[in-house]
């Protein structure tokens, strides 16, 4: 949406199976008068890709598609290699037949696996712990070796650590068709009462209470680092890898707290063993960002709970 609002003239693929068309009308909605066109295909389809791509006139692609869900990963890695690998061959293809040259790529900073030191940089080395983050490397390194094959191609690859949020009218947020894998999502919908606890995974982690660590980033906040990144990759024609992140890390019960602050409704609690490939604590050292993209996180996680809520509250069985 702030690509739109910016100006820009903004073509979406998606293949919906985690998203509803309806979305698009808010999107129009908020950036009245911007162009927004979409087309429903699966990133894997290559000669839909090269058709709209055509169609759009683009001249750079924002990549966040892909099945991300870490328990799921493990569960189906067949099917997150397809996607996400085979699905990002497919379109950088799409791409080189339509003489496209940038992208800017959804990493993670799940690609770090367990942090040798904290906070995290970009020069930590690789270690995925979980087939999600596999599929997220190997992509960076495709890029990577694109790029080095020369023709103008650049990239910024931008590793998110934990995306929390909503916009700030309440219109756009998170709303998954099944029930949540991310954090914020389930605590929201536990305190609208459409769950009865948020299942909490682990407690006895060597953290400051026992609950897993994670660096909040507010999604407005993530929009805006896609715009930077435009805008670096225009300026300085070669291609980045960083953290987008807040460089602060709070714990579950932490995070718990603040959105039971935000909504004035209390969050019960349902304690669960660890979860295969989950992470006891990883945050950002967001510097590289800061000083390349001319980016910074602004909002704090209290803007990120009443985000949230306000999303949530407002639209309890999301988009319906």
């Amino acid at each position: 949406m702030l690509l739109a609002q910016a100006g820009h003239a903004v073509g979406i693929v998606d293949n919906l199976c985690n998203s509803k068309a309806t979305v698009l009308e808010r999107i129009r909605e908020l950036a009245p008068g911007a162009r927004v066109d979409f087309q429903q295909a699966d990133i894997r389809d290559q000669a839909a890709l090269e058709s709209f791509i055509a169609r759009q006139g683009s001249d750079c692609v924002v990549h966040f598609a892909g099945l991300k869900a870490v328990g799921e990963s493990l569960e189906k890695p067949l099917e997150y290699y397809d996607n996400n690998v085979g699905g990002s061959i497919a379109l950088l293809k799409a791409m080189r037949a339509g003489g496209v040259h940038r992208m800017v790529f959804s990493s993670s900073a799940t690609v770090y696996g367990e942090a040798q030191k904290l906070p995290l940089t970009e020069d930590h080395a690789l270690g995925p712990i979980n087939v999600y983050g596999q599929t997220k490397a190997i992509v960076e390194q495709i890029l990577a070796d694109q790029a080095a094959a020369g023709k103008g191609f650049h990239y910024a690859a931008l590793r998110y650590f934990n995306p929390v949020g909503a916009h700030p009218s309440g219109r756009i947020g998170e709303d998954p068709r099944d029930i949540p894998n991310n954090l914020f999502p389930y605590i929201a919908q536990v305190a609208t009462g459409r769950r009865a606890a948020l299942r909490v995974w682990g407690r006895d982690y060597p953290t400051r209470d026992g609950t897993g660590v994670r660096d909040y980033v507010h999604v407005m906040d993530l929009a805006r680092a896609h715009l930077a990144s435009l805008d670096y990759l225009e300026r300085e024609g070669r291609s980045i890898v960083a953290n987008v992140g807040t460089g602060r890390g709070y714990s579950v019960l932490e995070a718990v707290k603040a959105y039971e602050k935000a909504s004035g409704r209390r969050v019960p609690l349902e304690f669960r063993p660890r979860r295969a490939g989950d992470l006891a604590e990883n945050y950002a050292d967001p510097a590289l960002a800061q000083r390349a993209l001319k980016w910074k996180a602004e909002l704090g996680l209290d803007e990120m709970c009443a985000d949230s809520w306000r999303w949530q509250s407002a639209n309890p069985d999301g988009y319906g």
